[in-house]
């Protein structure tokens, strides 16, 4: 792997030449270029933050409004379109490899600063399922080195193309679903990985966060622990496709926010587990810092860095109606692939040799 000076340059992505006239303002005694760039940083961070939570909900609510102004026109055009193109994310999306080159991710990925780590080579004649872990709050090593070039994911692994799976609720809302599907993300149900997986070629890599939202009730700073014991369906998917299943770990993925861990068998933990199930994502009580200073709470993540890990991947062969215990057999070569994947990279990041990876 190399160093992270040498990763991925996205000079050339939108807004470089305006980021470029800030850099090159004179220095004011109150703000150096130094504290420029973390600040620029710090929003490229906030501006991935609020996409996730607000673009969605804040478009729907504006399209709503649209309709009863005499803009409905605009509203009502845009309504078709959603319509006509509402099967699209199923069908392998609309990736922009001008939108995953933008010079924003570059600034996302200084943050913290996250780096992505090959082990092995990957054949474009093979599919693979990448499973993902652990989530943290808000994966932002999954989103950084899958969704964006920032980390130089292509060139590292040329002929792979990796699409990362998320909610497939996301999807539904308006713009939100442009902006993810720009990025090669896809929704996180069979549809849409048996067409990545099926009937569009060689060369993808469906990524895969297998702990999803429960698992990140369990993040916080210090704990390594992912929830993969009872979740055996992409191993079962990886069968049935004949897909490679790759294990990847990021080492910090847990650091960027500290959480308010209640007790396994408390009221509140119930609350959190019956509001993940309807919701489809974990109401997580945590904070960060804030926007200027790393003493104070906010949404801010801590600046830790986040090591994603791509190991080993394992052979798998195409079995249209496998069994339990073949599903089984596959499972447990997996975990064992993981386990193996964090005690060799953990003293390298900072763990002790002591540290283990609890699989719940």
């Amino acid at each position: 792997s190399r160093p992270l000076s040498e990763g991925y340059d996205g000079s050339k992505g939108t807004g470089s030449s305006i980021l470029s006239a800030l850099l090159e303002l004179p220095s004011a005694p109150w703000l150096s270029k130094s504290k420029l760039v973390k600040h620029l940083q710090v929003i490229s961070v906030l501006h991935f933050i609020l996409t996730f939570l607000a673009l969605g909900i804040a478009s729907t609510v504006l399209l709503v409004y649209l309709f009863c102004t005499d803009c409905w026109v605009i509203a009502a055009l845009y309504t078709a379109w959603l319509i006509f193109d509402w099967n699209t994310p199923k069908q392998g999306g609309r990736r922009s490899t001008w939108v995953r080159n933008w010079t924003v991710w570059t600034y996302f990925r200084d943050y913290f600063p996250i780096r992505l780590i090959k082990t092995h080579n990957l054949l474009p004649s093979r599919n693979y399922i990448f499973g993902y872990h652990p989530h943290g709050i808000f994966c932002f090593g999954a989103f950084c080195n899958f969704s964006t070039e920032a980390t130089g994911f292509s060139k590292k692994f040329p002929g792979i193309r990796p699409s990362l799976a998320t909610l497939a609720g996301n999807f539904r809302l308006p713009l939100l679903r442009d902006y993810l599907m720009f990025g090669g993300i896809c929704p996180v149900n069979r549809n849409s990985i048996d067409y990545l997986l099926s009937r569009n070629g060689t060369g993808n890599a469906v990524v895969i966060v297998v702990g999803g939202a429960a698992e990140s009730l369990d993040c916080a700073p210090g704990l390594n622990s992912v929830t993969l014991k009872n979740r055996k369906g992409f191993v079962k998917l990886a069968l049935q496709k004949g897909a490679d299943l790759v294990p990847v770990y990021s080492f910090g993925e847990n650091e960027a926010y500290k959480q308010v861990m209640f007790a396994e068998g408390s009221w509140w933990r119930h609350v959190q587990r019956r509001l993940q199930k309807l919701l489809g994502f974990a109401p997580c009580l945590f904070h960060g810092c804030g926007f200027f200073s790393s003493e104070s709470w906010g949404m801010v993540p801590y600046c830790k860095p986040i090591n994603t890990v791509v190991g080993e991947p394992i052979t798998v062969a195409r079995v249209e109606d496998p069994t339990p215990d073949m599903i089984d057999m596959y499972h447990s070569m997996y975990i064992n692939s993981l386990t193996t994947l964090f005690d060799k990279y953990k003293t390298r990041f900072g763990l002790k040799e002591t540290d283990y990876l609890l699989v719940r």
